[in-house]
C-alpha cells in the first residue's frame, strides 16, 4: 500500500500533484497549515480556499498540520493543542468540512507529552523518518519518505517502492513544492511523474492516509 501526501501545502503541489494522481485514478492526503493560506513562502504561492474546495470535491483527504508550522519538539502541550484548535478553526472558516483524522508533525519532530496528547485526537500521526510501515509500526509516528533531493532522491524513493514489492508494508511519501526549480524540499514535475509511474508499475494499491490505515487495521 502506498500513500502520497503533501505538506504545508503549495499551490504547485495542487496544480501538478493532484492532477497527476487523478490521471491514475488515485487520491492523496494534504496536510494543511492554515497560517500559510493565501501567502507566499519559500515554496511559492500557498493554498487558498479554492484549493481546499477543489481537492475535497475530487475526493482527496485534507489533514492537519499545525497552524504556523510550529516545531512540536520545542512546544508545550498547551501551545501545541492551541495551534491545532486554531488551525481547525481557520480551515473550517475557509470551508473545510472534514474532521481531519490524520496529522503530520512539522519537521517530523514532537515531544513525548505532545505525542501522547495527540494520539487520542487523531487516528494517525506521521513523521519524516524514512522507511516502510509494517506490523508493529507506531501509528503515532508513522515513517515517511520525502520526494526531494533531485536525481539521488528520486532513486532513493524508487528503491523504497522496490523494497515494498519484496517485503510488503505501507509506504508513505511526502512532497512539498513541485516546480521546475524546486526548493531543496521539493521536486520537479518530471521527477514526480517518474515516481508515480514507478509506483504504478509496481502494482501498489494507492490510497489516502486514513483510508489506507483503516483498511490495514481491518485486514
Amino acid at each position: 500500500v502506498v500513500s502520497i501526501t503533501f505538506d504545508d501545502f503549495p499551490k504547485s503541489a495542487v496544480a501538478v500533484g493532484a492532477t497527476e494522481l487523478e490521471k491514475r485514478g488515485w487520491r492523496g492526503t494534504w496536510y494543511a497549515s492554515g497560517g500559510f493560506a493565501g501567502t507566499d513562502t519559500h515554496h511559492g504561492a500557498m493554498f487558498d480556499s479554492s484549493d481546499l474546495e477543489r481537492l475535497a470535491a475530487s475526493g482527496h483527504e485534507i489533514a492537519c498540520h499545525t497552524l504556523n508550522h510550529s516545531d512540536l519538539g520545542r512546544a508545550s502541550t498547551a501551545a501545541a493543542m492551541a495551534q491545532l484548535d486554531t488551525n481547525a478553526e481557520t480551515l473550517g472558516q475557509m470551508g473545510l468540512k472534514s474532521s481531519m483524522p490524520a496529522f503530520a508533525y512539522p519537521y517530523g519532530e514532537t515531544a513525548p507529552s505532545i505525542k501522547r496528547a495527540l494520539s487520542g485526537r487523531f487516528e494517525t500521526l506521521r513523521g519524516v523518518r524514512p522507511g516502510i510501515n509494517r506490523s508493529g509500526a507506531d501509528r503515532n509516528l508513522l515513517k515517511a519518505v520525502g520526494i526531494d533531493g533531485g536525481a539521488a532522491g528520486l532513486a532513493r524513493a524508487k528503491a523504497f517502492v522496490d523494497e515494498g514489492c519484496e517485503s510488503p508494508g505501507w509506504l508513505i511519501f511526502y512532497a512539498h513544492d513541485i516546480q521546475d526549480q524546486p526548493t531543496e524540499w521539493g521536486c520537479t514535475p518530471e521527477e514526480f511523474t517518474e515516481l508515480l509511474d514507478h509506483i504504478a508499475e509496481s502494482g501498489a494499491n494507492v490510497l489516502p492516509v486514513t483510508e489506507a490505515y483503516r483498511s490495514l487495521i481491518a485486514s
